[in-house]
């Protein structure tokens, strides 16, 4: 909130909290913006970080997928969607997902992001080999994942695509 008092837009932001799509039944919105949990811990309780951190299960897709799964309910029709998407955690996954839904994902910007050793201590083995060299990438004694920003829209209504 502090950022959007300093850009002049706390007036045109509303903040809902609860349980996924639930408060918002019904409506339908020009932007949403997330950054859901979706990292793939087997043990999710790191020490320093809340229990909510990462809530997101082995495949890290626990909220990811509900969320996506409601968006065209919620999505004005040229509304967008702005999340963060891991990319050990299924992109194309997601894309099928959105895409039988009607609606479209475009990664609009990439960034390698830390993994200590705890979070890779905690990460579910199988996701942890598959993706070693193709989304989580080891540089000497350092590790780091790939994080999607990635924007979602209606097939012909995105950004790109005039």
């Amino acid at each position: 909130m502090v950022l959007l008092d300093e850009l002049g837009h706390r007036d045109a932001a509303e903040f809902i909290q609860g349980d996924m799509w639930w408060p918002v039944d019904g409506r339908r919105f020009d932007l949403i913006v997330a950054n859901l949990p979706h990292c793939t811990l087997i043990d999710p309780h790191l020490p320093g970080r809340l229990p909510t951190w990462s809530a997101a299960g082995a495949d890290g897709r626990r909220l990811l997928d509900p969320f996506l799964e409601g968006l065209d309910r919620h999505l004005a029709p040229r509304g967008r969607a702005f999340i963060t998407h891991n990319g050990f955690v299924g992109l194309d996954r997601s894309r099928c997902a959105l895409a039988r839904a009607g609606l479209t994902l475009e990664i609009v910007l990439t960034m390698l992001v830390t993994l200590d050793d705890e979070e890779l201590a905690r990460m579910t083995p199988s996701v942890l080999a598959a993706e070693q060299g193709r989304t989580i990438h080891r540089y000497g004694p350092y590790a780091f994942a790939e994080l999607h920003i990635v924007e979602i829209a209606a097939v012909g209504q995105m950004h790109s695509a005039g």
